[in-house]
């Protein structure tokens, strides 16, 4: 048993990334006056429908992503990738390959009808969108199955010249590849400022004007708002994202070849994916993947997440598989753990993971034979794109 090939996104080298972040206080400059960062009003302002706080944190999110408009929206990522599929119409394309298990249930719940093309395969797309079926396309950045390999801007290409909208889902990805969806041309990008270290729940889609004001037009409650001080709140702790997640992309690749030179006796192979946020999936050379995690949290470690990169999340998570990599490989849920380094640097990484394991082994049932060991597996190699 082997990993697949995994085809890992690109990150943002850390200068560039400090000039990201020098860049999104510049708009936040251009939207505040330097008291009205320090208060934040609520309810349904006159004229406006929302908090005055909360128009001008959407004011600098647009600014930032160089789109025509932004809204915040209740129910975190979720609730923003809802929001933004109410304004679609018609047959839906999306990528065939199991679905993200909220996203499932969204296009259940709005009576969606999709029809899948293998985005990985340009011919299969450009026939799937020469039928004219199509009005609207779905395109999740991050990977939902992992031998993804899809260029997501290539697939906003392609359906852009084809006459068809796009709605990207950016979770786990905006702020740590290079651009997010909208900056590659799609017409909204969708994504929760929860996982972005922001309060719970708050959610924004960004994108054209005309899907934006449905959205905004939809969410005419007070009571569905997002009040200003939860606004300015996410403001504030997204000031700091982009240099956080370039380290710890770092931090990743330090650990994954540390781990393929096999420093850390249990371990068969490594690969860095981007399944769900971008972490390591470490295969072990014993069936303990399922026991891992509990294991480790003795030693340091987070067994469980909270949202991923949320401001909860500061140790190093050990974890199973996500349920939508475990549908396109359920083979894997034994032998594979994933490794967020979170906010750790890479020796407690490797030293909670050498410990979990030396305390597994003296538990569990020999191995069986395995085809690789860590030090006849070929070198780690990262994608060419990072």
């Amino acid at each position: 048993m082997k990993l697949p090939e995994t085809f890992p996104l690109a990150t943002v080298p850390l200068d560039e990334a400090i000039a990201r972040q020098f860049r999104l206080m510049e708009c936040v400059a251009a939207h505040f006056e330097g008291e009205q960062l320090f208060s934040a009003d609520a309810g349904v302002v006159p004229g406006l429908g929302r908090p005055r706080t909360t128009a001008r944190v959407e004011a600098v999110l647009a600014d930032f992503f160089g789109a025509e408009d932004a809204a915040l929206v209740q129910g975190a990522g979720t609730g923003a990738i809802r929001a933004a599929l109410a304004t679609a119409h018609g047959p839906l394309l999306i990528h065939k390959a199991p679905v993200y298990r909220s996203t499932e249930v969204t296009l259940r719940g709005l009576g969606m009808e999709t029809v899948e093309a293998d985005f990985n395969d340009r011919a299969a797309l450009a026939e799937a969108l020469a039928t004219g079926r199509f009005t609207w396309a779905y395109v999740q950045h991050t990977r939902q199955r992992l031998g993804d390999s899809y260029d997501p801007g290539e697939v906003l290409a392609a359906c852009r010249a084809a006459g068809v909208r796009t709605i990207v889902d950016d979770n786990y990805a905006v702020l740590r590849t290079p651009a997010a969806g909208v900056e590659l041309g799609a017409d909204a990008s969708c994504f929760s400022l929860f996982k972005l270290h922001g309060p719970e729940g708050v959610g924004v889609v960004v994108g054209a004007r005309d899907l934006v004001a449905r959205v905004r037009a939809d969410n005419y409650s007070g009571g569905g708002q997002v009040q200003g001080h939860q606004a300015l709140d996410a403001l504030r702790a997204l000031t700091h994202v982009p240099v956080m997640w370039s380290v710890q992309s770092q931090v990743g690749a330090e650990v994954a070849e540390r781990l393929t030179a096999g420093e850390v006796e249990g371990v068969a192979e490594v690969r860095i994916a981007n399944a769900q946020d971008r972490c390591l999936l470490v295969r072990l050379d014993r069936p303990v993947a399922r026991e891992l995690p509990a294991v480790a949290a003795k030693f340091g470690a987070a067994p469980y997440p909270v949202g991923s990169n949320s401001r909860y999340e500061i140790a190093p998570l050990f974890y199973r598989m996500s349920s939508s990599s475990l549908d396109d490989a359920p083979e894997l849920a034994d032998w594979t753990v994933r490794i967020n380094p979170m906010r750790a640097g890479a020796d407690l990484v490797i030293g909670i993971l050498r410990q979990a394991l030396g305390e597994l082994r003296t538990t569990s049932t020999p191995p069986s034979d395995q085809p690789h060991s860590p030090r006849t597996d070929k070198p780690f190699a990262p994608h060419s794109k990072d």
